[in-house]
């Protein structure tokens, strides 16, 4: 259901401070533009789980429980994310005791990863994207979950080094030398190939 013009209107932050005031229905406007987003996050966490929809949903409703802690100066979506990742890494570890394996590569949709065509020809195009999609989930499945996670963060779910900061926790510097460091494994991978 696309947003009226007067809900594209209003910020993330914007809306954040709705809810806050105490308009519980702008909550729904901000559950509308995350749902999708945090589904598809949550999905490469929880790959083999069937209730994934109840797991998104304690996501809202922590967030909902927790909204007046948000900043509003600040971005809403690591916020968001924050609370995601939290709830995801919970819901593993009621699942297994043993090692955490928090993505399935399988479902990541690597479409800006693969963004720019080098061949003008559709079907070269298309059979070179799919070799690329292979080789990348083959690699990413080798890397381990610290480097996995912020090349999907910054790759799949396009979030900036800052917002990738705040929602893990680490500092700005430690984003980009991981990025650099998973960039520099999966070329060794390829180069093997």
């Amino acid at each position: 259901m696309p947003e009226s013009e007067a809900q594209v209107a209003i910020s993330d932050e914007q809306a954040a401070l709705l809810v806050q005031k105490g308009d519980k229905d702008k909550f729904g406007l901000l559950m509308d533009r995350y749902k999708a987003r945090l589904f598809r996050y949550g999905r490469k966490f929880l790959a083999n789980e069937d209730n994934i929809d109840d797991v998104v949903q304690d996501v809202f409703i922590k967030a909902y429980q927790n909204i007046r802690s948000f900043d509003v100066s600040q971005k809403f979506s690591p916020w968001i994310y924050r609370i995601a990742h939290n709830t995801y890494i919970n819901a593993i570890k009621k699942i297994s005791r043993g090692p955490i394996y928090t993505f399935d590569f399988d479902t990541i949709a690597f479409d800006t990863i693969v963004s720019h065509p080098v061949y003008e020809d559709p079907l070269i195009k298309e059979t070179e994207e799919v070799e690329i999609k292979k080789m990348v989930e083959k690699g990413l499945g080798t890397l381990s979950p610290n480097y996995r996670e912020i090349v999907i963060l910054y790759y799949t779910e396009e979030l900036s080094y800052k917002e990738i900061a705040d929602i893990l926790r680490i500092p700005i510097g430690t984003v980009g030398i991981r990025l650099k460091r998973a960039k520099e494994a999966l070329k060794k991978i390829f180069l093997k190939k």
